[in-house]
């Protein structure tokens, strides 16, 4: 087994970080040249000259459409660089859309993986002494798995609930209420829904014992975080990975962005239309390449699909000031078009948080056979009017939006229901088709 690199957490500089980069960026790049898929495509890039950006930039951005070409059984042979025999473990993609794809890990590959994850709970200041309810999915997928082994290994008591397929929001109430977790670690969006079934057996969950909420794989908007620690009287903890990497960042406690482990993964943030690097507090994509979980799947200039900011580091700012800093614009660029107007998701999804009378929503855009419409389920709070609080809803819509939804009140736990078998649950979705 491989020892890691004399990194301590956080690294001791930015110079530490920089000698890093210079060294293992080269070797990324060279295991790449060994695989099939990247035949042709790298000939002309100097390994010797990979500080220059011009010289990176020559390398031709990866996307997972281009993954997904390959066929399944040829994946293997196509794009990996190590036999099978090498993968003591697999990890299925993340993506909410498309065909998902199952990446081999290695003892190397994954000794580093964890080393990410076991970050994110430094970040959030947890460790011995406390105790999680992790909610995050267990299975092929790998996030659940090894925020609970990563924990363990840090002394935390772990509660392996997973998703709400798997341990039901009811049982999972009872697990905080009985085994009394001060930490949650799950999805922002199943943090509400798990709020929302113990209301609906009269429990304010304000007043159990989760005062940390550690969540990924969704966006955290100003109004989600303020519903999420309100309801919750709970501090929350936005955190990032990719499963083409590992985890790759955390908040600390200033809350002022994620900050990205550079010294376990490159990271650029470029634009969506050029492949140009941004300026500073530019929108673009988030980029990035692993240094170190790289021994079977090269991946070289990843596209994650995330619409982010890049922010350089300030002195002094606390125990992870040696990471640069980025902040989510969007999970994706995610948008469709109802009747001429463009609904950003994000935004969309912002606004519903924002509406005190409602519990939890589906978005829906729809064709009725005549033209297209956008078509609101809402659940409502308890002991919210139900005329009152469709004319807030219709009221905000079309002031944001200049648009006029169908609205439908529906039964409590009908969302839950709707969304328990998704990976990602999508709240806004297109229902058109092609």
């Amino acid at each position: 087994m491989p020892a890691l690199p004399e990194t301590p957490f956080p690294p001791r500089s930015r110079d530490d970080i920089a000698a890093i980069q210079r060294t293992r960026l080269k070797l990324a790049v060279e295991r790449a040249k060994t695989s099939r898929f990247f035949k042709g495509r790298l000939d002309n890039i100097r390994t010797d000259k990979l500080d220059d950006p011009a010289e990176w930039q020559k390398i031709p951005i990866l996307t997972k459409d281009e993954l997904r070409a390959i066929p399944p059984a040829e994946f293997h042979d196509t794009f990996c660089i190590a036999p099978l025999n090498a993968a003591i473990e697999y990890w299925r993609s993340g993506g909410s859309t498309g065909r998902p794809l199952f990446y081999p890990r290695s003892a190397a590959d994954l000794y580093y993986a964890m080393e990410g994850f076991r970050r994110l709970w430094l970040s959030a200041g947890c460790g011995p002494g406390d105790t999680a309810l992790i909610s995050f999915p267990l299975g092929i997928h790998p996030v659940g798995h090894l925020y609970a082994r990563t924990g363990e290994d840090l002394g935390i008591g772990t509660i392996w609930a997973g998703a709400g397929n798997s341990t039901p929001s009811e049982l999972q109430i009872e697990l905080i209420q009985t085994l009394k977790p001060n930490v949650y670690a799950g999805m922002a969006g199943f943090a509400l829904q798990l709020a929302q079934v113990a209301e609906r057996k009269g429990i304010d969950v304000s007043k159990l014992t989760v005062r940390k909420i550690l969540t990924a794989a969704e966006p955290i908007s100003k109004a989600k975080r303020e519903k999420i620690e309100r309801i919750w009287n709970a501090e929350l903890y936005d955190q990032f990975g990719c499963t083409e990497g590992s985890a790759m960042g955390s908040e600390s406690a200033r809350h002022d962005g994620l900050h990205m482990w550079t010294d376990l993964f490159h990271i650029e943030v470029v634009d969506e239309s050029t492949g140009k690097p941004v300026g500073a507090g530019e929108p673009g994509i988030l980029v990035f390449t692993p240094l170190w979980n790289n021994t079977i799947t090269p991946f070289l200039r990843w596209a994650s699909g995330d619409i982010v900011t890049w922010h350089e580091p300030a002195d002094g700012a606390g125990p992870l000031s040696v990471f640069p800093v980025i902040r989510h614009a969007a999970r994706t660029s995610g948008f469709f078009k109802v009747r001429g107007v463009n609904i950003n998701h994000a935004e969309f999804e912002d606004l519903m948080h924002r509406i005190p009378e409602v519990a939890d929503f589906l978005c829906e855009a729809v064709w009725t056979g005549t033209l297209d419409a956008l078509k609101l389920s809402i659940e409502l709070r308890r002991g919210a009017d139900d005329a009152a609080a469709r004319e807030h809803l219709l009221r905000e819509v079309r002031t944001r939006f200049e648009i006029t939804p169908e609205i439908a009140v529906i039964e409590a736990g009908a969302v839950e229901r709707a969304l328990s078998q998704q990976l990602k649950p999508q709240r806004i979705v297109d229902r058109r088709g092609p």
